[in-house]
Formats: C-alpha cells, structure tokens, sequence
C-alpha cells in the first residue's frame, strides 16, 4: 500500500512575503474593512430606520449591504491577522468552512445582482403594474430563493474540494482557502471534480448574467421609444453604476473560475481575488446607494436628528 500522510491543516501563504510590504497591506485591508463595514451595516440600519425606502428596490439593496459585509468578513479578518501577527495556519476544517462561507455569500451576491436587475424592469418596463409585480411575498421569495442557492451551491463547491485527498503539500498559494488553490494541492486525479464546479459556476454565472442582460436590454429599449432626454438620462445614470459592479464582479469570477487549473497563475489570481473579496463589497454602498438621492436624503435626515 503506498504511504501518504493526510493534510491536517494548511498555510495560507499570503499577497507577499516581504516584511516591508505587510504593515502597509494590513493598514490598507484595515481601512477598507471598515469602510465595508460602517458602509454595509449602516445602509441595511438606514433602510430600516426610514420608511420611506422600504421598497422592493431597496429591500434588495439592504440583503445585498449585509450578504457583502459577510462575505467580506469571511475572508478579510484572516488576512489581517497574517499580515500583522504572521498567523498563517488555518486547520483543515477551517479551511472548509471558509470556503463555505465565501462561497455561500458570492453565490447570494450572483443572484442578488440579478435580481435587482429584473427589479429594475418591472420599475422602468411594467409601473402600472410594478406594486402588484413586485410584492412583499415575491421579493422575501426572491431573497429567499437567493440565500438558498447559495448554501447550496457552497455545499457542492465545498463537498467537491474536500472529497479530494491532500498529501502532496499544505501550502496554499494563496491568502484564503479558494478552491483552484486548495485543488491544486491535492494527490488524486481531480478531473472530474474540476468539471463540476466549472459546470456549475457556469450555470450561475451565465444564468444570472442572461437576466441582468436582458433586463436592461428591454430597459434601454423601452427608454429609447420614449424619446425623452430626461428618460434617457434617468436611464443611464440607473445602469451605469451597476454595469460597473456588474462587469468587475462576473469579469473577476469568470477569470479565476471558468478556467482549468493548469491556465492558473497564482500570483495574479492573488491580485484578482483582492477586487472581488474586498474591494467590491466596499464599493457596493457607494455605486448603488450613496449617489442615490432618497438614500442622501434619509442619511441628513438622521445624521442632523442624532446632532
């Protein structure tokens, strides 16, 4: 029988190795950390507070603000305790439960991007019969339907990784248990493994891109028959923020997951992975809400009462 030692726990090895470089990542991660987290949380807390924004968009936009905050927490307190106290094992379980983790909110996020896409078409393409389109019961439908593909698609993810055997090595070149990296470390003939999870990101992706495509597909034609200028500018400035999201989010994902893991390069996957874990859970506050008047409106109005 041959002999093999099974991985008990693996060492993240991190953005760099130079120690010069690990307290200004870690002061940088720490400011973006915060500002994705009084950003998040204070956007679902001013969504609750103003009753004037309790609507179907911004009842989306409130899951999406606490799915990034989670999602974000999932991977980025690891990193800065790497950078600042060299903390760089992570046990086999906790390994697996933050790849469930992030793997369980990006998926949420995937769906949540789409379905304030199709929001936004019953707004623009259908108002007369938006209230009855978008009720209480469809939206706590949609966000349900969100969150549970999303655990679901962590537990196959998550299943597939771990069914794996890791004997060749317990480093991972990487700053968080992703799966290309953690793959990569395995003995066995992974394969098919790598087929299924590229089946079924695939299907997520493609599948939630299709309903934010079409959607604003039908927006724009609709804008254009109305041959309003203030429509057509309406209608820019509702999609541009999202199409920005949107396009940094699927680009980065589609990069790194739709590709076998012989094309992968570590270190610029590394640098990739820094958008989508960190950066964009940060901006999603500014791009979707921050620029929108209701939202400014609500935040003086509770930033001026608490003076």
């Amino acid at each position: 029988m041959e002999n093999r030692t099974e991985v008990t726990e693996f060492i993240l090895l991190g953005l760099t190795s130079d120690p010069d470089l690990q307290v200004p990542l870690f002061i940088t991660f720490l400011i973006i950390y915060i500002i994705t987290l009084v950003g998040n949380l204070g956007m679902v807390l001013l969504i609750l507070l103003d009753s004037r924004l309790h609507t179907p968009m911004y009842f989306f936009l409130s899951n999406l603000s606490l799915v990034d905050f989670c999602y974000s927490s999932a991977i980025t307190p690891k990193v800065m305790a790497g950078l600042l106290m060299g903390d760089k094992v992570i046990s086999y379980h906790a390994c697996a439960a933050q790849m469930f983790s992030f793997t369980a909110f990006a998926t949420m996020e995937n769906y949540l991007l789409a379905s304030m896409a199709y929001d936004r078409y019953a707004a623009v393409c259908k108002p007369l019969h938006y209230t009855t389109t978008m009720t209480r019961n469809t939206c706590a439908g949609v966000i349900l339907s969100c969150y549970l593909r999303g655990v679901l698609n962590a537990a196959i993810y998550t299943g597939d990784v771990f069914s794996l055997s890791f004997c060749k090595s317990h480093i991972i070149h990487h700053f968080f248990c992703d799966m290309p990296a953690v793959m990569l470390l395995s003995c066995t003939v992974r394969r098919i493994n790598e087929l299924i999870i590229i089946y079924v990101a695939s299907f997520d992706i493609f599948l939630a891109l299709m309903v934010i495509l079409t959607s604003y597909t039908i927006i724009f034609i609709t804008i254009y028959k109305m041959h309003s200028g203030a429509g057509h500018q309406k209608a820019l400035s509702t999609c541009a923020s999202h199409f920005t999201a949107v396009s940094i989010f699927y680009g980065t994902l589609m990069f790194i997951y739709l590709q076998p893991s012989s094309s992968h390069s570590m270190d610029t996957d590394k640098t990739v992975s820094v958008f989508y874990t960190m950066v964009i859970p940060m901006l999603n506050p500014m791009v979707y809400s921050l620029r929108n008047k209701e939202v400014k409106s609500a935040f003086t109005k509770y930033f001026l009462k608490s003076k």
